[in-house]
Formats: structure tokens, sequence, C-alpha cells
């Protein structure tokens, strides 16, 4: 084979092109093809970034609304969990009423847990409770309980006089004040939310009166 210098310069020019043209093929099949490849992802994705941004972007006139929708459901969770708690809390309910008792004039005075019946959605515990005072301090007592957020159903009510108390079944007698007409026996029914197991609920009495029998 003749060497470069030997061929004749037709041949040497078709030498160089045919050289030319074999590191060039080779260039772009190994470095330019791979980085073009690389460019070309690298286009997909920015352009898919870009048509995920434009999605989104149509979104914000509406977040403004949909936080002020998000901040009252969560107002509403909050007040659904006041009427209809997610968790049995026997004292805090008893103390409650006590304190309506209090603020209305009437004295509580014994109270007893009864067994709990669970529904599809909610378990309701009933309360066998006593209490005495004015005529009307009692009726101001059940016209509060009436208007509390959480739910309190009155049943079973029983009235009579201090003079003649056997007509409302009480369980006990107390040495009632001169003012204190009136013995009431009912049961007061709460609500717990679905996800409590039933179980029966223990019983009390207030501090410094006679334990239920």
């Amino acid at each position: 084979m003749a060497n470069f210098s030997e061929m004749s310069g037709i041949k040497q020019w078709a030498t160089v092109v045919i050289g030319g043209a074999v590191v060039t093929a080779a260039l772009y099949f190994t470095l330019f093809k791979a980085q073009n490849d690389h460019n070309a992802a690298a286009q997909h994705a920015l352009e898919d970034k870009i048509r995920e941004n434009n999605e989104l972007e149509s979104y914000r006139p509406k977040l403004k609304q949909i936080e002020q929708q998000l901040a009252e459901l969560k107002q509403q969770l909050e007040i659904e969990q006041r009427i209809v708690p997610d968790e049995k809390q026997v004292d805090g309910f008893i103390t409650m009423l006590d304190a309506e008792a209090q603020k209305s004039g009437v004295e509580l005075r014994r109270y007893l847990a009864k067994d709990t019946r669970a529904q599809q959605y909610y378990t309701e515990v009933p309360f066998d409770i006593e209490l005495d005072g004015p005529y009307y301090s009692t009726l101001n007592f059940f016209d509060r309980v009436s208007k509390l957020e959480r739910i309190v159903n009155i049943s079973g009510l029983l009235v009579a006089t201090t003079k003649n108390p056997s007509g409302a079944k009480a369980k006990h007698t107390y040495q009632y004040a001169p003012n204190e007409s009136i013995i009431a026996t009912f049961t007061a029914t709460t609500y717990f939310s679905h996800d409590l197991q039933p179980s029966a609920a223990g019983a009390g009495t207030k501090p410094g009166t006679p334990a239920a029998k």
C-alpha cells in the first residue's frame, strides 16, 4: 500500500475526506448522540414541568377560596366534636351538668351511669339523675341544658314536692333548704361518636353525698 505522501493529490484529498467522515461518524454515534439524547430527555422533562405548572396555575385564583373552605370545614368539625365528642368523658359530662345546676340554683344530688347503647354511628350514654331546688330554678336548669352545644336528651322525668318526695321515686331524701320545693328524677342521655366501644360506665355521686345503691 502506498504511503500518503506517495499518493496523488486527488487520492490524498479523498483519503482526508474519508478519514474525516469516519471520525465524525464515530464521534456522532458516541459522544454527540449521547449528549443529544440527554438534551432531548431534559427538554421533554422541562416541557412536562411547564405543562404541569400551567395546569396548577389555573388553581391560583381559587387558592384563597379553597383555604377559606378548609377553615370553615375545620371550624365545623370542632363544633361537631363539641356536640358529639369522639371520646367518652363521663366526668366532664357530669361536671358540665353540675355547673348548669349551680348556675340555675338547684342541687344535683345523685347520678348513676347506666349501660351504654351502641348505635350505627354513635353510642348512647344514659345517666339516672336526682336534683332538688326551687320550682322556677328547676325550670331554668332544664332550659339551660336544652341550650347546651352538647346533645343531652332528658327522659323519664318525675317531679314531686319536698314534702311528698315519693312521687319522684328518689333513692334518698336530704335536709332540704326552706326555699326548695321540687324534687326531680330523670334520665339524661348524652352521645359519643361511633368509634367508641360500648362499655358499662361507672357510677358516682357528688362529693359529700351518699353513693348510689
